[in-house]
């Protein structure tokens, strides 16, 4: 999910889609994007507005380049993220789905495997929770002792507790009638508490709670924005690798082949970025080698 005005970043994104601004040394959309390839997603729907789609397909095309395929559409105007589920109903079918936040990074060690236990469950639905100090801000689940999902609130005056649901969501195929069912909240927007309260009462929403070893960071705001950029950078310099490199990805999942990655490479090699590609491209080349 992609669209949406962004007026919380105004007057930057007057001009500008909040998704393609940078993130340190990337767009904002290479990080779910990235998300979504460790879940396994390869055939991915980008939702945009009317304006910023052209801009979307400018930047990444048809998902080749990755080992993906990307497919568009838009919402006119904002109608709540369940609205997702609406204008996305023929590129989902009668297959399970993911919808993951243009705007939300996420970070640990061990999200893989969460990810694909997920991407695995054959039905219900799987929503990561994650501990704030400003709930209020967000969409509050409370939990009982075994970590059952008891009660969902969207941005209470006094939360019931400090976890709140993130920007990515697993759901089976019923989430797609259950949209279109949905009436409007008072604010005039599809919630998408109202889907996740509904698997919740039929005994079918499971909660991840991504503990101290995870990052979640949602990026909507100014200072959230530069937050996050900082968050990138040290890591990126201290380990030397780079965070939701796609095209890294996309080589070692075997989604592209070496050749394709060294033109992803030499086409921006000039940057930083573009040198860090470079580098595994001899790395990879130097251990085919030594296998020969």
């Amino acid at each position: 999910m992609a669209g949406g005005a962004g007026t919380r970043l105004y007057p930057v994104t007057s001009v500008v889609s909040k998704q393609l601004l940078p993130v340190f040394d990337k767009p904002m959309i290479y990080y779910p994007l990235a998300t979504l390839m460790f879940a396994g997603i390869r055939d991915i729907l980008i939702i945009t507005t009317p304006d910023d789609q052209p801009l979307f397909q400018r930047l990444l095309g048809d998902g080749s380049d990755f080992g993906l395929h990307f497919a568009y559409t838009h919402q006119d105007e904002p109608r709540g993220l369940a609205d997702a589920f609406i204008v996305g109903a023929d590129f989902i079918g009668s297959d399970r789905v993911v919808l993951i936040l243009g705007d939300n990074i996420f970070y640990g060690h061990g999200m893989v495997d969460m990810l694909a236990r997920a991407a695995a469950r054959p039905s219900g639905a799987t929503v990561f929770g994650y501990t704030v100090n400003t709930p209020e801000q967000f969409g509050v689940i409370e939990l009982d002792d075994t970590g059952r999902a008891i009660s969902i609130e969207e941005k209470p005056l006094q939360p019931k507790s400090n976890v709140v649901v993130t920007g990515l969501y697993f759901y089976d195929n019923d989430v797609v009638e259950m949209a279109a069912n949905l009436k409007p909240s008072p604010r005039g927007e599809l919630e998408i508490t109202d889907i996740n309260r509904t698997y919740m009462d039929r005994g079918d929403l499971y909660v991840q709670v991504l503990g101290r070893g995870f990052a979640w960071l949602d990026t909507g705001t100014h200072a959230s924005l530069v937050e996050a950029s900082h968050f990138v950078q040290i890591l990126e310099q201290r380990q030397g690798m780079r965070v939701a490199c796609p095209e890294e990805i996309a080589l070692r999942l075997g989604y592209i082949t070496l050749d394709h990655f060294e033109k992803l490479a030499e086409r921006c090699a000039k940057s930083s970025y573009g040198q860090y590609l470079l580098g595994i491209h001899r790395s990879f080349s130097k251990s085919r080698r030594a296998e020969l």
